[in-house]
């Protein structure tokens, strides 16, 4: 079992502290929802295997995906598979779209963002969640990082406004899933037997750096970015 998935078996809060970033992006997505209006179109560019589809219950919404990301991953409840750097749909047909940790298996980021932002009516709103420091992951399809500032680059050259970019943790949260991390090194074959002494060294300070994270006010070292922008 991976150190992702022992995190998940915690009690809540505690899973939230180990995870949060993941916790960061639920509470995104869940506000981001809750503003829409009944009914609206909403479309998840990179939908995974649609794990967010339920907190869109009141919108229409519709998940895409190329299908190659993860082989373990069940890809069946998409709507649609397609590339989003050619998405098939007509200009201007979404009141909203999401885009979450995904951006960095595209090749074209831009040209993906100016599909993303086609897609979108008017005043139309996005919601997009890219890592800044973070594994290599779902490898081969791996290619990009983003700072704040190339993320204000492609967002505003994709034509939106309104653009609002918010680290998630800073240098102790890093550092905190970092040293968590290094359990993943223990979760397999005969390494297993290390996996408690290695818990006993790296998960107390991993646990207590975060209350920390109130001293790091600029935000250089992060896991990643939440942004939202308007479709001027």
């Amino acid at each position: 079992m991976s150190y992702s998935a022992l995190a998940r078996r915690l009690p809540g809060f505690l899973r939230r502290h180990v995870l949060h970033f993941e916790g960061a992006i639920e509470d995104a997505v869940a506000q981001f929802a809750g503003r829409l209006p009944r009914g609206s179109r909403v479309l998840d560019a990179g939908a995974g295997e649609g794990q967010y589809a339920h907190l869109f219950g009141e919108q229409r919404y519709c998940g895409v995906d190329l299908g190659v990301g993860d082989a373990a991953w069940n890809y069946r409840r998409l709507d649609t598979i397609a590339d989003l750097t050619a998405l098939p749909f007509r200009n201007g047909c979404f009141a909203a779209c999401l885009n979450i940790v995904t951006l960095e298996h595209v090749r074209e980021p831009a040209r993906a963002l100016q599909e993303m932002a086609r897609t979108l009516a008017p005043g139309g709103v996005l919601l997009l969640v890219a890592p800044h420091e973070w594994e290599v992951h779902q490898a081969p399809h791996d290619y990009f990082r983003y700072t704040r500032y190339g993320l204000q680059y492609l967002l505003s050259a994709a034509g939106m406004a309104d653009i609002r970019i918010d680290p998630v943790g800073g240098y102790f949260r890093l550092l905190s899933r970092r040293l968590l991390n290094g359990l993943q090194f223990f979760a397999g074959g005969w390494r297993w037997i290390m996996f408690l002494p290695a818990a006993i060294v790296l998960a107390p300070p991993a646990l207590l750096l975060p209350l920390l994270d109130g001293l790091d006010r600029e935000r250089n070292f992060t896991l990643g970015y939440i942004c939202t922008a308007r479709k001027s």
